[in-house]
């Protein structure tokens, strides 16, 4: 059974007060907060583990080792991976497209070639698009969406041609809280002879992500959304592409054999890690994911369904607020505005009252556009969030429209 105080006991900063009022945290989309073990295992690798990994003789580096490439297999685990040469760390989702965007372009793309986007991508799902396209030509193509924020699929297919290379698409937006076909939509850029990526920094904290099943050929996702620490990230990708992509960086940890005359590169994974990796992330993001799933993902997701249905009801019923997208399959991510009240006024008076929520574009201003506002005001659930916050937002943003 889930038991949601058990939960929040793992989480001491939720127990804190804001201006005197207890903290209600409604921004977890932009990033969760870390339960104890997660915390508790960085301190205990500083203190009792720490030393630079691979090629270590000593016991220290290579108990180092072992807990890094334990969390690499972990992470493979995870997301479904067949090797854990298809797992590469980063610092996050962002480096994780921008490696793509440089090694993938850089050996499969040329002048003309496509890239297909939506319009509810992150705004890292966008600018290493446009900055490949100033170095190599090629030409972007952006899905459109219906009115109730679900993107169109017949508009999608309509976007292919020949020269269609690559899809990228978000799993769930960070905005509207879509959950996104992807298997469906991988599917159809095989069939024309492209390749498709998801990004999945919004779904892999709230649902199970196999890439096997969803059939992409690369998936990127952040540590510090999935309740890990921050500056640490995931790539996953094909072996078979991995393989033929250049490397993204140079230094050390990414080389075989180093002369002024020529350079060999180390296997997968590491081929893409150069530089000492950030050991002691992996390993805290390795226990944050065994915390997830100890909870079960499954729970997590009935959980955070029924807070969002019940949050949907109580802002619903607020006059003069107006709630962004209205698919039928959505993530626990509610964006909306208050009719005569500014967002950022409204995310700041809230503020005051102990409720942190997001307000802004969201990094996704082509979206904004969409919707015809310049930005709007979002509240993003976990799985430590309960009903009674949800009614606090809602009374929160009555007492704000008082005010007005």
């Amino acid at each position: 059974m889930y038991d949601i105080d058990t939960v929040r006991g793992d989480f001491p900063i939720l127990s804190r007060e804001v201006y005197g009022r207890p903290l209600v945290y409604l921004d977890n989309a932009a990033t969760t907060q870390k339960p104890r073990p997660v915390v508790e295992a960085i301190e205990r690798e500083y203190y009792s583990v720490n030393a630079n990994v691979h090629r270590g003789v000593h016991y220290l580096s290579q108990q180092a080792t072992e807990l890094h490439e334990a969390a690499r297999e972990r992470v493979r685990a995870f997301i479904g991976a067949r090797s854990a040469a298809e797992v590469i760390f980063t610092r996050g989702t962002t480096e994780s497209l921008n490696l793509v965007a440089a090694s993938f372009g850089e050996a499969f793309l040329h002048e003309g070639d496509e890239i297909i986007l939506t319009v509810m991508e992150h705004h890292s799902d966008i600018v290493p698009w446009q900055l490949l396209r100033e170095r190599r030509g090629v030409r972007l193509r952006v899905v459109p969406m219906t009115d109730d924020g679900t993107l169109d699929l017949d508009a999608y297919e309509r976007l292919f041609t020949p020269r269609t290379r690559l899809v990228c698409c978000t799993h769930v937006s960070n905005v509207l809280g879509t959950v996104n076909p992807v298997r469906r939509m991988a599917g159809m850029a095989h069939a024309h002879g492209a390749r498709f990526l998801v990004d999945a920094a919004q779904s892999a904290p709230h649902q199970r992500v196999d890439v096997e099943r969803l059939g992409c050929d690369f998936l990127t996702f952040s540590g510090h959304k999935v309740y890990g620490p921050t500056g640490i990230g995931v790539l996953y990708g094909r072996e078979e592409l991995l393989d033929r992509m250049p490397p993204y960086q140079g230094g050390g940890e990414m080389i075989a054999r180093v002369t002024f005359e020529h350079t060999t590169y180390e296997r997968l994974p590491y081929k893409f890690e150069a530089g000492t990796p950030d050991y002691v992330g992996s390993h805290a993001l390795a226990v944050a994911l065994d915390y997830v799933e100890a909870l079960g993902l499954d729970a997590i997701a009935a959980h955070e369904a029924a807070l969002t249905r019940h949050a949907l009801e109580r802002l619903r019923a607020v006059p003069g607020l107006r709630v962004y997208g209205s698919a039928p399959e959505r993530g626990p991510v509610i964006a909306f505005n208050v009719e005569g009240i500014h967002p950022l006024d409204l995310g700041t008076l809230l503020d005051r009252l102990g409720i942190a929520i997001r307000t802004g574009h969201h990094c996704a201003q082509p979206l904004m556009g969409r919707c015809g506002v310049e930005g709007m005001a979002r509240a993003s659930f976990a799985l430590y969030n309960t009903e009674a916050e949800a009614d606090a937002l809602a009374e929160g943003i009555e007492r704000v429209r008082r005010m007005f």
